[in-house]
């Protein structure tokens, strides 16, 4: 069965029709640079031209890089902050004409990692990381989803953990891997600290290169595993959720 999924994030916007039964994508997705600014307007255009590329007829699932709960986007960290307090659901599903679900980017792609990648399985607390223009999240009990935790919002020397540790952050100072693993893991040892895990799954699209920073990482006693969908988790888990909405 095929279900679209979206993945809005801080740079770009993309999605593909999704094979629900492998938990990958159907086709080669496509992708749009996200506007600047994010307004909501300008974002749903962009989804609209991401869907309609495909011709899609059919429930959409739509990931947001912030909370969400019921349809309505609650923050914006990296997009703009017109999308507070946002009836998401409304605006996109309008945009679209189409029955539209939307969720927390971080939340989908460990939705995806739990069930088809590298948590499949995996019973305890499992955290997923998502490492782009911010840091996503998303917690799990014993295969169980904790929505919305925004751990990259943690506060690190005084700022958000994102602000230190994403890739956006090794990207705009220049970090080479060394300087960014020894961040990465000062953050990992303060998530450790608070939850415990068994077990992190390293996603965004960083985990494309996780063989050049997560064997820098010492002093994380939990498990740490680059995600197995990579950076297409987040449309994979998206497709999800609106499967199981149209159910």
């Amino acid at each position: 069965m095929e279900i679209f999924g979206v993945d809005i994030g801080g740079s770009g916007i993309k999605g593909a029709p999704v094979d629900l039964d492998r938990g990958d994508l159907a086709r080669e997705r496509h992708k749009v640079l996200t506007p600047h600014p994010a307004t909501p307007e300008d974002v749903a255009g962009c989804v609209a031209e991401v869907v309609g590329h495909f011709d899609w007829k059919g429930p959409v699932g739509i990931t947001f890089p912030g909370v969400v709960t019921d349809g309505v986007t609650r923050t914006a960290a990296n997009v703009d902050k017109g999308w507070i307090n946002q009836d998401a659901r409304s605006l996109l599903g309008g945009k679209l004409g189409l029955p539209v679900t939307v969720l927390n980017d971080a939340d989908a792609a460990g939705i995806a990692e739990m069930t088809f990648g590298a948590g499949r399985g995996r019973k305890g607390t499992v955290i997923m990381l998502t490492f782009g223009t911010g840091i996503g999240s998303a917690l799990f009990i014993d295969g169980k989803l904790v929505p919305n935790t925004e751990l990259g919002h943690l506060e690190l020397n005084g700022h958000d953990a994102e602000k230190h540790a994403s890739t956006k952050a090794k990207e705009d100072e220049d970090l080479g891997w060394h300087h960014w693993a020894r961040r990465v893991q000062k953050y990992l040892a303060h998530v450790e600290m608070l939850f415990s895990p068994e077990l992190f799954i390293i996603g965004g699209g960083i985990s494309r290169k996780a063989e050049k920073f997560l064997p820098l990482i010492e002093h994380v006693r939990a498990e740490m595993v680059p995600a197995e969908l990579q950076n297409n988790a987040g449309i994979v888990g998206a497709a999800m959720a609106a499967k199981a909405a149209s159910d």
